[in-house]
């Protein structure tokens, strides 16, 4: 299990995280979840974080947290 999968089990089974750092590794998960589910040539949507995240982790995160997350996820794989 990789080192973001390990932090967002943590964050979404224990108490282990302030709400913020919860909500911010969890939207995080959820970028991940949608670049994965992406087709090759349609990239992960900030809607597609946001549907992943409601409907995976009961998350509900704004576009701006979303498009944020999407690229965070983008820095950690370069």
């Amino acid at each position: 299990m990789s080192g973001i999968w390990r932090q967002v089990l943590a964050a979404y089974t224990t108490d282990q995280h302030d709400a913020q750092d919860r909500e911010q590794l969890l939207a995080l998960g959820a970028a991940e979840l949608a670049h994965a589910r992406s087709s090759e040539g349609r990239p992960a949507s900030a809607e597609d974080v946001q549907h992943i995240a409601l409907h995976e982790f009961g998350l509900l995160i704004g576009i701006i947290q979303a498009r944020t997350a999407l690229h965070e996820r983008r820095v950690l794989h370069q």
